[in-house]
């Protein structure tokens, strides 16, 4: 699936169209489409999607019921494993997952497809937008498809908990995926306490993805991981809100080829705030210039 020599987790339209025309068995494709504090999108998956895709409700599926372990905890791992055999995944082949556009709920169940032990797992950069863009057709058939053989396996990524996020902000860089202005507590929107964790940085997610929805080059995602204090093998720890951005900042740090090691706070801001013992920074210490 790697549209270059260096494998990526993202892949264009135009390659992935290509290798869905080519003889043999296509990839596994995943309709993750989703709207913070909006219906489910299942009935824009009906009006249309990628031909062969299979549906995925991202809070049903891809999160656990809201709670002490955030807006958007961690999903219980037999529902995961339930939803991906039901939508044909296998152990062994390759799995394209897309959203509308900006690939946040794409990322987030490309996360949590490889730390529940996929290995062949890609993200449609710039989503159906950018299939639809490149002159690619959509369907309204709902395939019937055998089920897949995948078990989650989980730990397979680095799956931070509150203590050690706080570590490695202490140790090395972690990354704030929120808006700046939520970061510096400025403009809280949606969780009941303003600011950051001490030590974090500020990388917005959406800050690395182009106007129609795309990821910025790669070259250019390391020079912004880079200004940001992030080096080749650097310990990485990632955080947002609800554990989406989240992913979507660890999806960027990948196909940035930096090679860090990523780990990701999944219950980010709203599982951290339920403890009033863990401190609260606010400001602009940590936002780096230009982001």
């Amino acid at each position: 699936m790697s549209p270059t020599r260096r494998t990526r987790p993202l892949v264009s339209a135009g390659r992935l169209a290509q290798v869905m025309a080519e003889n043999g068995r296509p990839p596994v494709l995943l309709d993750a489409r989703w709207k913070l504090g909006e219906p489910s999108q299942r009935a824009e998956y009906d009006r249309a999607h990628l031909p062969g895709a299979q549906w995925i409700e991202f809070e049903d599926v891809l999160s656990g019921a809201p709670g002490e372990g955030g807006r958007h905890p961690m999903p219980d791992r037999m529902v995961f494993e339930a939803a991906m055999q039901a939508a044909g995944v296998d152990e062994d082949h390759p799995v394209v997952i897309y959203d509308q556009a900006n690939s946040l709920a794409a990322s987030r169940a490309w996360w949590l497809l490889k730390y529940f032990g996929h290995n062949d797992v890609h993200v449609l950069d710039g989503g159906l937008d950018a299939w639809v863009r490149a002159g690619q057709e959509l369907t309204d058939v709902v395939n019937d498809i055998a089920p897949g053989n995948f078990v989650a396996t989980p730990g397979c990524t680095s799956l931070l908990l509150a203590e050690e996020a706080a570590d490695v902000a202490y140790r090395s860089v972690l990354l704030d995926a929120r808006p700046a202005d939520r970061f510096r507590g400025e403009n809280e929107v949606i969780d009941p306490v303003a600011g950051h964790i001490p030590g974090a940085v500020s990388m917005p997610a959406l800050v690395n993805v182009r106007a129609d929805g795309r990821f910025l080059p790669s070259d250019d995602l390391a020079m912004r991981f880079t200004a940001a204090g992030i080096r080749p093998d650097s310990e990485v720890g990632v955080y947002c809100g609800s554990g989406v951005q989240a992913t979507h900042l660890a999806l960027a740090l990948e196909d940035s080829g930096l090679q860090t090691r990523t780990g990701v706070y999944i219950g980010s801001w709203s599982h951290w705030i339920t403890d009033p013992e863990r401190p609260v920074s606010t400001g602009s210490e940590g936002v780096t210039a230009g982001l």
